[in-house]
């Protein structure tokens, strides 16, 4: 039969290589993971944030007194949190409306929503 060779499984090199390259592909994923993990935390503040400051337009523009000109501050609990928010009224040229501008910051500080509306004075 002579001296015929069969190859019958991966040499050491092989296994090596393609260990190195499933970790990389692991290591990938994984940082992936934390990205969207941390988006999605950013999403959802932000979603947190839009629905307090359309709950406070929604109170100024369904009031039929038309708030007071300057700023007022104040805190909203919202999904188990605390949620300080910032209006400012100013006069628009038009001296029947007014401009109302609401901020709102997450409970570490930052601003994560803010919405510009106008109303009748």
């Amino acid at each position: 039969m002579g001296n015929k060779r069969t190859d019958e499984g991966f040499t050491l090199i092989e296994s090596l290589v393609a260990l190195a390259i499933f970790g990389l592909a692991a290591v990938t994923l994984l940082k992936l993971e934390g990205a969207t993990m941390s988006s999605s935390q950013l999403l959802e503040r932000k979603a947190i944030a839009q629905i307090v400051a359309r709950d406070i337009a929604a109170d100024v523009l369904t009031d039929p007194i038309a708030p007071p000109f300057g700023t007022a501050t104040g805190t909203d609990m919202e999904a188990g949190a605390e949620w300080h928010w910032t209006r400012t009224i100013s006069h628009m040229p038009d001296n029947r409306l007014m401009q109302v501008v609401i901020s709102v910051a997450d409970p570490g500080g930052g601003e994560a929503a803010s919405i510009t509306l106008y109303r009748r004075t």
